[in-house]
């Protein structure tokens, strides 16, 4: 799977992963992070999820890294707002009031670029990676924002039975990518209602990150 799968979803609209409403392990669980209004909260390949003006909402910063510039056009679109735009050099910057989206590759995206991060939120990224790259993404996550405490949303399903993304991540594969910087616990565990895209039983897990 490469960025040309991406993209080409983004043209085409097949937004299947796109929720279009705010996940409900994000508000249910996004308080076990302990993060005070105006921290700076950063969602990996955040595309144009609605889980980004909810946070603005409640008075946190955001900052996203997404590989489509279309899904970030749409973003600020859906929000009327008109961001700023600036070239980082590997990325393009789309900026306005508390959001920060970086538009690019997110193996290029470097701690100083990105600036502070208070916690992380994964609801997109570790389930939309193939089992090859998922251990990479882990390192270059805790790099780039030095260990900042995560909460990661996954799904576990039959992968026989369905071929990803989302991928299937059982609680063994979370470990192996990021248990040797984070203590891991799951906060929640719950079925899927209806099953993922209506065709394979799923459990939607929770999962708090801290760092050892």
């Amino acid at each position: 799977m490469d960025a040309k799968f991406w993209h080409d979803r983004w043209q085409e609209g097949r937004l299947g992963f796109h929720e279009g409403k705010v996940n409900r392990m994000l508000e249910a669980h996004f308080h076990a992070l302990g993060l005070t209004q105006g921290q700076r909260v950063f969602l990996p390949l955040c595309g144009k999820a609605i889980d980004i003006p909810w946070l603005l909402s409640k008075g946190y910063s955001v900052v996203g890294a997404e590989l489509s510039e279309i899904a970030v056009h749409d973003l600020f679109s859906e929000m009327a707002v008109t961001p700023e735009v600036t070239d980082t050099g590997r990325h393009r910057r789309y900026a306005a009031e508390c959001v920060d989206i970086f538009v690019g590759d997110i193996f290029d995206l470097s701690a100083s670029v990105l600036g502070r991060v208070d916690a992380v939120y994964d609801r997109a990224a570790l389930v939309a990676l193939p089992e090859d790259m998922r251990a990479r993404y882990a390192v270059h996550l805790a790099d780039i924002t030095e260990y900042a405490p995560q909460l990661l949303v996954t799904f576990e399903y039959d992968q026989s039975a369905m071929a990803g993304p989302p991928f299937s991540i059982p609680e063994q594969e979370v470990a192996r990518c990021h248990g040797e910087r984070f203590t891991i616990n799951v906060l929640t565990d719950q079925d899927v209602p209806g099953g993922l895209k209506s065709v394979v039983a799923a459990r939607e897990k929770a999962l708090l990150l801290r760092p050892v």
